[in-house]
This record gives structure tokens, C-alpha cells and sequence, in this order.
């Protein structure tokens, strides 16, 4: 991937609102995070391995910083849980396991919640924030968009 498509997905990204992208490759994985106020592209890049003799093509420079944002509290006194990117929700790590949130469960900025699937890579959603879990919002093996709630917390 040249840097020509990284500035590509980058215009899409700001265009429709996107934070965060990811493309995986046999090869390659480009992981593109958009911070909340700079508006500029955070660019993650792990570079493929190059045959001996072969030019490698140099990985883009991460361009901003993260910025950790608290999620808006509810006129109930509520926090909702959004997902963060577009793909299939899932309340389990495995059709046979348990989930990993239930109502009336504790959890802290650190727990995973759920894990939402994006071009078959599966990604782990943390709560980000402390409290305990009073709705589940989506159905499991239900497609999400980004920003959609997935559960209200009662902070703690």
C-alpha cells in the first residue's frame, strides 16, 4: 500500500465521519485512528517483512497524538457504552462461551464488554468507564454502526 492510498482512506475516513480504520493483509496491516479534537489521523503501520535484496518501503509517521474523551452521562444518570467502528456485534468470545457482560455485572475502564468483528479481525470493546451494566442494547451476531450504544452503565 503506497502512501497515495493511505491519503485515499484518510479523506474517506474524514468525509463520513470515521475514527478508526484497519486493513489486515497477509503481508501488511495498516491501523489509521482519527483523535477526537485534532482532527488529524493517527497512522499505524507494521511493516512487512522484505525478502532479502528487497527495498522496503518505508511505513507513514504517526501524525497525533490519542485523546481519551469520558462518554457523556444520560439524562438518567446513564452512561451508554457506543461502539467505536462498524461490524458485527458479539456478546461471547465464542458461540459456546459465556458472555462476557450480563445485567447487573461490574466493570471497570478495562473490561471487555464485547467484542465487534471488521473484516474479520475480531476486536475487543472496553468499557471505558466504571459502573454496572443495567441494558444490553444490541443482539448478539447483530451488525453495528459506529457509534451506536451497545449498553447502559450506571457509573459507580
Amino acid at each position: 500500500m503506497d502512501i497515495k492510498d493511505i491519503k485515499a482512506i484518510i479523506d474517506l475516513m474524514k468525509k463520513n465521519s470515521i475514527t478508526e480504520f484497519e486493513l489486515e493483509r497477509q503481508d501488511s496491516k495498516i491501523r489509521l485512528k482519527r483523535g477526537s479534537n485534532s482532527g488529524a489521523p493517527i497512522v499505524q503501520y507494521d511493516e512487512p517483512v522484505v525478502a532479502a535484496g528487497a527495498v522496503p518501503v518505508l511505513p507513514p509517521v504517526a501524525v497525533a497524538s490519542p485523546q481519551i474523551v469520558a462518554p457523556p452521562i444520560l439524562a438518567t444518570g446513564e452512561v451508554e457504552v457506543k461502539s467505536p467502528m462498524i461490524g458485527t456485534f458479539y456478546r461471547a468470545p465464542s458461540p459456546e462461551a459465556a458472555s462476557y457482560v450480563e445485567i447487573g455485572t461490574e466493570i471497570s475502564p478495562e473490561s471487555v464488554v464485547c467484542i465487534i468483528e471488521a473484516m474479520k479481525v475480531m476486536n475487543e470493546i472496553k468499557a471505558e468507564v466504571k459502573g454496572v451494566i443495567t441494558q444490553v442494547l444490541v443482539e448478539n451476531a447483530k451488525p453495528v454502526e459506529f457509534g451506536q450504544p451497545l449498553f447502559k452503565v450506571r457509573p459507580a
